[in-house]
């Protein structure tokens, strides 16, 4: 299941990163760009902030339906792919989002009753927060935690368009 595959690959994650990455795969890119000059100064940015990320992954699928992936940096800086290769799929990626089946609060439920199933220990406080926000739409970002832990440095694709656009240069 997703939200085990979650808490294995990346066992430091909070309440709060599993609820990014579901709520990644739910509204894909799109809540990110609202200014295409800016999301690029800020790939910039980040590039030229960034370790050298040896190891680890250049792609991963993630949430309930793998419908997006996520394209880590590394790819650019390990010369797989070009900042503009990475940047025109984004783009396409929320342009081509479709609208989701259900309302991101009744996923976010679901996905509630799978973690108390596993009884991952996670705070009361915290749920209530994640729960407020469900209602509301609103993304969160990385928790502190899963930062230092795994420098989280990517994009989402949305899986098409990574099959067409990047993962053939990924994985030549």
């Amino acid at each position: 299941m997703a939200v085990e595959r979650q808490l294995s690959d990346y066992p430091k994650s909070t309440l709060q990163d599993v609820y990014k990455a579901f709520y990644q795969e739910h509204f894909g890119p799109e809540h990110m760009i609202s200014d295409t000059a800016a999301v690029r100064n800020y790939l910039n940015h980040e590039l030229s902030t960034m370790g050298d990320e040896r190891g680890g992954l250049y792609y991963e699928p993630i949430g309930l339906n793998g419908d997006y992936v996520r394209v880590y940096l590394k790819a650019i800086k390990d010369g797989l792919i070009t900042a503009d290769e990475l940047m025109r799929a984004f783009l396409d990626s929320a342009a081509a989002r479709q609208e989701p089946a259900m309302e991101w609060s009744t996923k976010w439920g679901i996905i509630i009753e799978v973690l108390d199933e596993i009884k991952p220990e996670f705070g009361s406080s915290e749920r209530e927060l994640l729960h407020k926000a469900s209602k509301k739409n609103q993304a969160v970002h990385h928790s502190k935690v899963y930062n230092e832990a795994y420098h989280p440095h990517y994009r989402i694709v949305d899986c098409h368009i990574f099959e067409l656009l990047l993962k053939p240069l990924i994985d030549r």
